[in-house]
């Protein structure tokens, strides 16, 4: 909804939908974020007089309500300074509440009890002069609206939502070639733990393996960061090359897998002690950063498998180890224009731990619509730096040997190589290592008037006359 209230504009790859009213604006959502959000606060920023969508933030509803206030005033300014840093500052806001309900809750109530929140989401938009043009509830497959009085468009026991694939940005989506990726939760669990028996045996390999910590903290001997920097870059090289060939999707009996199928298969490429080894060696930011150059093409395919894997390889209580992982997943899923997968996976990195500065720098970066290529250069370039490095000295390290053979080609075994004795006037000096039949260098053999030697004759002699 724009300044009129009435119609809102969004765009797929290029090409302008208009929504005309909030049940279109609810069936948006999807498309806009790439997923179905749940439990989750949204908001988007609208552009122009027709309300072009801008960008976005989502968040999880806090659970508490005193959190409610605080999360509102973040949320707005996040979204204003982001948009401002990028283009502009926003001409409105829309906003999404999205919840299922409690146990032996109704969507109704839902709306209700969250209409606090919804208030608080305007206030804190408006003192920023930003108005507020709608704030939608979604639950439990109805929408409810926050802001329109008018009960024949939102009546107060909500509108059901459109079916699947049948709504007008639905059919725009599928033209762009655009797909959403199924809920946020279905997302989320593909990175978490399973829950399943083989937790057990994880849990035993990084217990043992957790004895190389204290190798990694800061201060620790740099001789040994560096042996087990090296150990882990080539395991985790050996594990890449397992998921070089593409996941079977299609079964031998021609119908399509599962995604837990091919989840399945991809954690069977990679077991518990190889698992623990990368995860805590990915603690070391050297580490990472050197693995962070898997991000593109085939390299970037496998390695968002493994980072994957190893990221539902962190299980209790391991938890917070799962950042690195996490935030190499969700950097790979952005360089290669996974955008709803990157802030999946880089949501979960900061809840696994919110201090970690390279996930909320990727974060704040892929939220604000910056290009990724501005790293990927960055990570290239080192690559090139390092590797031209590397060969730099390994010719060093040859021309060292080569000159070493050099000095000690002839030497005696058992110590250094004996004097030569002097010549005797008027002879040449006696060459030892001089093969036959090649003339030494040095005073001619003869004298003026006297034939030359044959060839193969001793030197110093006339055995040629």
């Amino acid at each position: 909804m724009n300044a009129n209230h009435d119609e809102v504009n969004a765009s797929t790859r290029g090409r302008q939908i208009t929504l005309r009213s909030a049940s279109e604006l609810a069936d948006a959502l999807p498309f806009v974020l790439g997923f179905h959000p749940t439990d989750s606060v949204v908001l988007v920023a609208l552009h122009g007089e027709n309300g072009r969508f801008g960008g976005r933030i989502r968040i999880g509803i806090p659970r508490s309500p005193g959190e409610w206030d605080s999360t509102a005033d973040q949320l707005a300014e996040c979204l204003v300074d982001a948009c401002a840093q990028r283009t502009a500052p926003p001409d409105g806001i829309v906003g999404f509440l999205c919840q299922d309900p409690r146990p032996g809750e109704t969507a109704a109530e839902v709306h209700e009890r969250l209409r606090p929140f919804a208030q608080r989401l305007r206030t804190a938009c408006g003192a920023l002069d930003i108005p507020v043009y709608e704030v939608l509830c979604i639950s439990d497959g109805r929408h409810f609206s926050y802001c329109c009085p008018n009960p024949r468009c939102c009546p107060p026991e909500g509108t059901p939502l459109a079916l699947g694939g049948t709504s007008v940005m639905a059919a725009a989506a599928a033209y762009a070639g655009l797909q959403v990726r199924g809920s946020l939760r279905e997302m989320e669990a593909r990175f978490r733990p399973t829950g399943a028996p083989g937790d057990a045996p994880q849990r035993a390999a990084l217990d043992a393996a957790a004895a190389v910590v204290p190798r990694l903290v800061e201060g620790a001997d740099e001789h040994e960061r560096a042996r087990l920097r090296g150990t882990t870059l080539a395991l985790a090289g050996r594990l890449l090359g397992r998921f070089a060939e593409p996941p079977r999707r299609i079964g031998t009996d021609g119908a399509r897998r599962g995604q837990a199928a091919v989840d399945a298969d991809d954690d069977a490429r990679v077991d518990p002690a190889e698992a623990a080894a990368v995860i805590l060696g990915l603690q070391d930011r050297l580490t990472r950063d050197r693995l962070a150059e898997w991000m593109e093409g085939e390299a970037g395919a496998a390695a968002a498998r493994l980072w994957r894997v190893l990221a539902r390889r962190c299980v209790a209580p391991f938890e917070e180890y799962a950042a690195a992982p996490l935030t190499l997943a969700g950097w790979v899923a952005w360089s290669t224009g996974d955008e709803p997968t990157a802030r999946v996976a880089l949501g979960l990195a900061l809840r696994a731990d919110p201090g970690y500065v390279f996930a909320r720098l990727l974060h704040q970066a892929c939220n604000q619509g910056l290009d990724p290529e501005t790293l990927r250069s960055c990570l290239r370039q080192e690559r090139e730096e390092r590797t031209a490095a590397e060969r730099t000295a390994a010719g060093s390290v040859r021309r060292v040997r080569t000159r070493t053979r050099t000095r000690t080609r002839g030497a005696l075994p058992g110590g250094p190589r004996p004097a030569l004795p002097k010549a005797r006037p008027g002879t040449a000096r006696r060459g030892r290592g001089t093969p036959a039949g090649v003339r030494p260098t040095g005073r001619a053999a003869t004298r003026p008037g006297r034939p030359a030697p044959h060839q193969g004759g001793r030197r110093g002699t006339r055995s040629g006359r």
